[in-house]
């Protein structure tokens, strides 16, 4: 199978299950409206599905590091569907607690074992890892617009229709993981060591994501309601703002991606999350229509450094690929949801628009985190084109080969 083909599948299926992770937020309105949660309440659903995950993602990432786990795709996929499937079927809140869980585990389980894969397929192409990143990001985007069709028609007794997606995910993979068995490559190409650990690096790079996280996931989880209130549209005005918080993502991770190649990633990560300073303060004090506008702003500024991210973790840590990435690419979405209860509660006693301000101060963090660290490598390099099998872009570690292989020198 060829590399862009293997990409696009696992970039698909990438799509499938982070579905759930935006269903996750996208499920709020209808738990406040239909069950009359509180802010605080509701906050927990995306904590329960939060907490399970960043602490599970680290350890997926050890584990796979270890002993390469590629059925963790397609179970995960089904865990992570089955779980928001069920969220609806009982009016009990500790019982949606438990399938919220349910599905952050199977989130949990794929995003590392993904990434490994991933980098495999694309062998070591930060573009393609770009490509990958972004169908995760489409499936965020999808999630608040299949959510209000398939909830929105029927309530939440209909959310067991929401596992349509994890089935086609699950079917996706199936191929890509099948032609990796093939060349003899799922088992040992991220086995090998391709050079030093810079592990105080990864550390700083660790904490950005987890302030960008912070920043993301308490917009997602607020958004919806608090465009309701900023301009008096209803529940479409709140899917509306998700929606393109969410696909704005997916402009982001390709940009980003197309960027690095022009300058490194460090350089385009410490722009981008200038941009989003500036524009989560637009979301938070612009009224009106105009607030749209800052959103789309946000995703962008936040997801540029999404993919670029994933890939300095992973040559920051080039013998642990799997940790790396559960680190970048799993707590990226998931370890801000722990804010969320904070952020709730203190919407409940102030008002949303002061619960949100302080995620103004995210991306100030990661950007200062991000003046302290450099490119790894020292010297520029271009992608590699399909084919070959070179590093990363701007001087990052490659991947290396399957033995009896040899990489051609750039």
């Amino acid at each position: 199978m060829r590399r862009n083909t293997s990409i696009t599948l696992l970039s698909a299926g990438h799509a499938c299950v982070d579905i759930y992770q935006g269903a996750v937020a996208a499920l709020l309105p209808f738990f406040v409206s239909e069950r009359g949660y509180s802010y605080a309440v509701a906050s927990g659903v995306v904590l329960a599905a939060s907490v399970l995950s960043s602490v599970a993602q680290p350890l997926f990432g050890v584990l796979t590091d270890r002993w390469p786990m590629p059925w963790l795709l397609p179970v995960s996929t089904l865990l992570g569907g089955a779980g928001v499937a069920l969220s609806g079927v009982s009016g009990s809140y500790p019982l949606t607690l438990v399938f919220m869980a349910l599905s952050g585990m199977g989130v949990a389980a794929y995003h590392p074992e993904s990434a490994r894969v991933a980098r495999i397929a694309s062998r070591g192409s930060h573009n393609a890892m770009g490509v990958f990143a972004t169908g995760g990001n489409i499936g965020f985007g999808l999630a608040p617009l299949m959510v209000g069709v398939v909830v929105g028609a029927g309530g939440l007794r209909w959310t067991p229709a929401l596992v349509i997606p994890a089935l086609a995910g699950t079917a996706l993979c199936l191929p890509v993981l099948r032609a990796l068995r093939a060349d003899q490559a799922l088992g040992t190409a991220a086995s090998v060591p391709a050079g030093s650990d810079d592990v105080a690096s990864f550390v700083r790079l660790s904490l950005a994501v987890v302030f960008r996280s912070i920043a993301f996931v308490g917009l997602s989880t607020f958004i919806s309601l608090y465009a309701e209130q900023r301009t008096g549209g209803g529940t479409a005005a709140g899917t509306a703002a998700l929606t393109v918080l969410y696909l704005g993502g997916a402009v982001g991770s390709v940009l980003g991606g197309s960027l690095a190649g022009r300058w490194d990633r460090v350089t385009v990560s410490r722009w981008s999350y200038v941009l989003a300073v500036v524009a989560v303060a637009g979301v938070v004090w612009v009224p009106g229509p105009a607030l749209y506008l800052f959103v789309a702003l946000t995703s962008v500024g936040l997801y540029v450094p999404f993919s670029l991210q994933v890939t300095l973790g992973q040559d920051y840590l080039p013998s642990r690929i799997g940790t790396a990435s559960g680190v970048t690419l799993g707590l990226t979405v998931s370890i801000g949801g722990l804010a969320g209860p904070a952020l709730g509660s203190l919407a409940d006693a102030t008002s949303l628009q002061t619960a949100l301000a302080p995620l103004v101060l995210m991306p100030v963090l990661s950007r200062l985190l991000f003046g302290t660290l450099r490119e790894p490598g020292g010297t520029r390099r271009h992608d590699t084109t399909p084919g070959t099998a070179t590093g990363h872009a701007d001087g990052a570690t490659a991947v290396p080969t399957a033995p009896g292989h040899r990489s051609p020198k750039p």
